[in-house]
């Protein structure tokens, strides 16, 4: 596919994207996906919303009740843009690190730097100096906005010729002192190409060494476009909240892209855990969730705290009566970030009346590719492709295997891989799809089921083993709130079946509780032979499981 004329002046992003004939095939066949050659994500989401709808409407909320509207939020985005463009010397092309807690301010900026035709990277505000080093590197970043909290691991990265500019604090050249000295006056977007890079997004370490992944402007709109509109269906009045950070493109499409879009607001939680979560959301009336499903079992374990300590009965649909916690605006739950077990969704319909939306998606292809809501959704399987998307099942070779038999998910749709400068781009895409790495079944009436990631599928004596059904089983235990399961080397076996386990506080569960309860739901094959008792999983700052720390132990 030949590429437009770009916008960039700077042209590090598009000369170092893969060579033409290791993309993937992309499809563009709903007219919704029919983009101009000119585009620019930020403008779309902001400024053409605003035309739409006013300036009036809620755009951010945060958890002390501040609320900016459209206008708030468009001024903020041009005097940011101008501030880049102007005191900071941002050239179209530019990489442009974002680091900060989730807020307003942050999302702001990412709007800003689209609209001024830089590249976006928004990192963790957990990430440390030696990771913040690896990214600018990979990157090339030449600026860095920073809240000032998060400013100590970024400096001490020691990124030559960075230019970092702080905000939140009080210092002369805080980026919020300059925005409103900046003057009022509207900002026009850069006349980006559609396909021009607007963002690099730097998968989350689950594997190791991590992987910029080059996303396009109209790429930021595609997935507004199909899941969004297709499965999600979000309102100009929903409230959109949830606990991924910016810096994963879970929270990106969740908190940012899909409420701009179609004009609705978005509380925007610096701290989104599972316990903070709960009160915000009946605060705020928030009617869209995005999260994961650890977050759900999390919660449910607080919401049965909380209706066994007011003597709370039976919930009803899409409430919960009798809590702390009212729940009545919430609406649509999304999960993704890994996979959501059948027992968990079937316990939050319990309690809530509220069916999950599950679905996989990629930092590789920016968000959720298969999925399924309402009457549509299974229990147990993860969907079916969002429209604009494709999906089959492959054996190594990239044949399709038969329905009903475990391969290789390949999928390709309007987005596709696009990695920064690594080889790794000839692993995931082969002969035109992205091949995820995720081991799955199409069933005959073509509904997906994750089995496994493919490097988590255990060899015991023969058989081949998916951890995630063996933790699932695991997780239908009372006294066990987390679990990941990994193959132990073992001479006679090839593999042994390790399962590490989190238990509730005080649990007197023991390992042979655990050993017969497993012998109870599964094969004797599939079985645990060693249970670790853990305080707490590795996971990624964004809550996804590392089960390659694991493995390294083992």
């Amino acid at each position: 596919m030949d590429l437009l004329p770009s916008a960039h002046a700077d042209t590090f992003a598009r000369d170092h994207l893969p060579p033409p004939g290791q993309w993937p095939r992309l499809l563009f066949e709903l007219p919704e996906l029919a983009y101009p050659d000119r585009l620019n994500c930020g403008a779309e989401l902001l400024d053409a919303t605003v035309a739409r709808l006013g300036p009036d409407r809620p755009a951010f909320r945060t958890a002390d009740g501040a609320v900016w509207s459209y206008g708030e939020l468009s001024d903020r985005v041009d005097r940011i843009a101008h501030v880049l463009t102007g005191r900071l010397g941002v050239v179209p092309g530019n990489r442009v690190l974002l680091r900060g807690p989730t807020g307003p301010w942050l999302a702001a900026c990412w709007l800003a730097v689209t609209k001024a035709g830089a590249v976006a990277v928004t990192v963790l505000a957990q990430q440390r100096s030696a990771e913040l080093a690896t990214v600018c590197a990979m990157a090339r970043v030449t600026h860095a906005l920073c809240h000032v909290d998060a400013l100590d691991d970024l400096v001490k990265a020691e990124v030559p010729e960075l230019r970092i500019t702080p905000y939140g604090g009080e210092a002369p050249d805080d980026l919020l002192g300059l925005v409103a000295a900046a003057g009022p006056e509207p900002f026009t977007a850069v006349d980006t190409a559609a396909d021009d890079v607007a963002l690099i997004a730097f998968t989350s370490g689950t594997t190791g060494r991590p992987k910029g992944c080059m996303h396009f402007h109209r790429d930021v709109l595609a997935i507004a476009d199909t899941f969004g509109r297709h499965v999600l269906r979000a309102e100009p009045d929903d409230v959109f909240a949830g606990s991924p950070p910016l810096g994963f493109t879970f929270g990106l499409g969740g908190l940012v892209v899909f409420p701009l879009r179609v004009g609705a607001s978005a509380l925007l939680l610096e701290q989104a855990g599972p316990r903070q979560l709960l009160p915000a959301l009946a605060a705020h009336r928030v009617s869209v969730l995005f999260t994961a499903p650890t977050a759900y079992r999390a919660m449910l374990d607080e919401l049965a705290a909380e209706a066994g300590a007011t003597g709370a009965g039976t919930q009803t649909a899409g409430t919960t009566a009798g809590t702390a916690y009212d729940l009545g605006a919430l609406r649509r739950c999304v999960s993704a970030g890994e996979n959501l077990p059948a027992a968990t969704w079937e316990a939050w319909r319990a309690a809530t009346g509220l069916r999950i939306i599950n679905g996989i998606g990629a930092t590789e292809l920016l968000h959720i590719f298969i999925s399924a809501a309402d009457d549509d959704i299974r229990p147990g399987t993860t969907g079916r492709p969002v429209p604009g998307w494709q999906a089959r099942v492959v054996d190594p070779t990239g044949r399709p295997v038969p329905d009903g038999a475990p391969g290789l998910l390949a999928v390709r749709g309007p987005v596709g891989c696009r990695y920064l400068a690594d080889p790794r781009q000839q692993e995931y895409v082969r002969d035109g799809w992205n091949v995820t790495g995720d081991t799955y079944v199409r069933e005959p009436d073509g509904y997906f089921r994750y089995v496994a990631r493919a490097d988590d599928m255990i060899i015991s004596a023969g058989y081949n083993i998916a951890g995630p059904e063996v933790e699932e089983a695991l997780l239908r235990h009372p006294d066990v709130l987390e679990a990941a399961v990994v193959g132990r080397p073992d001479d006679r076996r090839g593999q042994v079946v390790v399962a590490y386990t989190v238990l509730r506080d005080g649990s007197p569960v023991t390992e042979e509780d655990l050993k017969a309860f497993m012998k109870a739901e599964l094969a004797p094959h599939k079985c645990p032979r060693v249970f670790v008792f853990s305080p707490a999983l590795p996971r990624t700052a964004t809550g996804k499981l590392q089960r390659f720390r694991l493995r390294d132990l083992e």
